[in-house]
């Protein structure tokens, strides 16, 4: 039977098909309410409203299994996260490289999508063949087979259920903000704004879902620090609130190249979960914009110079991304030893980034003065040594 995209009855089904009533927030349903509204308001067809609500239920469900755990599981809300490390920077600024990298390292951990996607009952409690991580392969084969060109953009999807999500995928079920789209699988285009949000209510769900995944009651795995990527930026107060230990390496980018570099994703993305053919001025228009925001909020925000924060060039992490890392370790006090340094160089001999093909972007798709626009950014790159990045 077809879902109907009425936030009322999925809030109903999602109770009645978990017996759970508690949402972990009392404003949980109003917001719900209000992201459902937008979804209306786009006017999907018939099957992208059956498609939408589908994946709606299953975020309402996890969420009232997971808050369940937390409030009947012994133990598991004292898990203790310490000294995790984290990557931040601007979309499109070597972190998603520079996250499988600190990844790999046999000293730490990382979430995967089928623990964010599936998270309950606690995935640190998950064996080896528990079907959600086949479950999670199963929805990446989708997505991808929907988005082909996103693999040129993102070739790090291949890794399927076990990859690599962002922090902000761990509070897809707070419905704050609709990432990610390709969740949804449904002609939503990249819509990622427009609800209110709680910097410390998601950090919250954020610390949840590392204790749910570290989650160990026969205390017989060895212990390992988090290595995470989000972009933590614009929320550093509430992220250091909540992670006082963490440390944070932090890429910057030629603004132009990172505008042009998100451009070229939103093209693909729309093209593949939109509505209609792509508005390339809006896009540009889009992307401009956000970029302008990010480099602002990074100007503007004193606590960019906390010492927590290790700041290095995208010139340098390309260059030498194992020497960067090496840099970034030393600084937080982690070894740095010979597996994983090996590992590491494994990784970047075996995973081309350019191994679906060539991602291509300009600068010609930013429909403004280049030369005004490089004047405009001067201070933020002045602040962080950065050269004008010139490519073919």
């Amino acid at each position: 039977m077809k879902l109907a995209l009425n936030a009322g009855r999925l809030l109903q089904a999602a109770e009645a098909c978990t017996g759970l009533h508690d949402w972990g927030d009392p404003s949980l349903p109003q917001r719900f309410q209000l992201a459902i509204a937008k979804l209306q308001a786009l006017n999907l067809d018939e099957a992208g409203q059956s498609v939408a609500a589908e994946v709606a239920l299953g975020l309402l469900t996890s969420r009232l299994q997971f808050f369940n755990d937390h409030n009947t599981i012994a133990g598991l809300a004292d898990e203790v996260i310490e000294r995790p490390l984290f990557a931040t920077g601007e979309p499109r600024s070597g972190t998603t490289l520079l996250h499988a990298l600190l990844a790999v390292d046999p000293n730490a951990r990382a979430l995967r999508f089928w623990q964010v996607m599936y998270p309950s009952p606690p995935p640190g409690m998950a064996s080896d063949d528990d079907p959600r991580r086949a479950q999670a392969d199963a929805d990446w084969q989708e997505i991808n087979a929907m988005a082909p060109e996103w693999l040129r953009i993102h070739p790090y999807n291949d890794m399927l259920g076990d990859g690599l999500p962002e922090c902000e995928r761990t509070w897809a079920m707070d419905f704050r903000v609709m990432t990610p789209t390709a969740w949804w699988r449904a002609p939503i285009g990249m819509w990622v704004g427009g609800l209110p949000v709680d910097a410390r209510a998601q950090y919250r769900i954020h610390k949840m879902m590392l204790q749910a995944c570290q989650f160990d009651p026969t205390k017989q795995q060895p212990k390992k620090h988090w290595a995470l990527k989000g972009f933590h930026g614009p929320r550093l107060a509430a992220f250091f609130e909540a992670y006082p230990d963490a440390r944070l390496i932090w890429t910057h980018r030629d603004p132009l190249q990172v505008t042009a570099s998100r451009i070229g994703m939103a093209i693909a993305l729309n093209q593949a979960f939109g509505t209609g053919e792509v508005d390339m001025a809006q896009q540009a228009a889009i992307h401009l914009a956000a970029t302008r925001a990010g480099i602002q909020d990074t100007l503007n925000n004193p606590l960019v110079d906390d010492p927590r924060i290790y700041h290095v060039r995208y010139q340098d992490f390309v260059a030498d991304p194992v020497a960067t890392i090496q840099g970034f370790y030393q600084f937080s006090d982690k070894e740095f030893g010979e597996a994983t340094e090996r590992a590491m160089r494994d990784y970047l001999a075996n995973n081309r980034g350019d191994r679906y093909g060539k991602f291509h972007y300009t600068t010609d798709w930013i429909k403004e003065d280049l030369n005004q626009l490089n004047a405009e950014f001067a201070p933020y790159r002045e602040k962080f040594g950065l050269d004008l990045e010139t490519r073919k």
